[in-house]
């Protein structure tokens, strides 16, 4: 009977440390999981400020093609408005809106790998969560 109880207590104890190995992996992976939607947030954020940037540009552009080739064009920096030629106005919306494009493809990728991380790190909290209950099942068992 001692020896029965020997084992017993010996397979609670390793039931015990492989519970609590699971839980910190399990409350690492939530961690990982909370910051990534953080980051995914920030994205998304970050993605609408561009969107929002070359619509403006867009009509900056397209009021900048229906000037006259004589027409006055003033670029505001700071609280001054300089003149500007209107094909370098135009050259320089140009730039910015393929800057912008650029970005927004930048954001997309990365929205990408944030999205293939966000699954990768579900599908390892389910699995965490069945190896859980599976290891406080057989530990009630025993």
């Amino acid at each position: 009977f001692h020896q029965q109880l020997q084992y017993l207590v010996r397979i609670l104890k390793m039931a015990s440390t492989a519970i609590s190995t699971v839980q910190e992996k399990l409350q690492t992976a939530a961690t990982d999981y909370r910051n990534l939607q953080k980051d995914m947030s920030t994205n998304v954020e970050a993605k609408s400020q561009f969107m929002q940037q070359q619509q403006e540009n867009q009509m900056v552009m397209k009021e900048l093609e229906v000037l006259e080739e004589d027409s006055n064009v003033y670029k505001l920096i700071g609280p001054l408005l300089i003149k500007q030629d209107l094909v370098e106005a135009k050259s320089n919306v140009g730039k910015r809106l393929e800057y912008i494009g650029n970005e927004m493809k930048r954001q997309d990728s990365a929205m990408k790998s944030l999205e293939n991380r966000d699954k990768e790190l579900q599908e390892e909290i389910l699995r965490l969560q069945t190896k859980m209950q599976t290891l406080q099942s057989k530990a009630a068992q025993n």
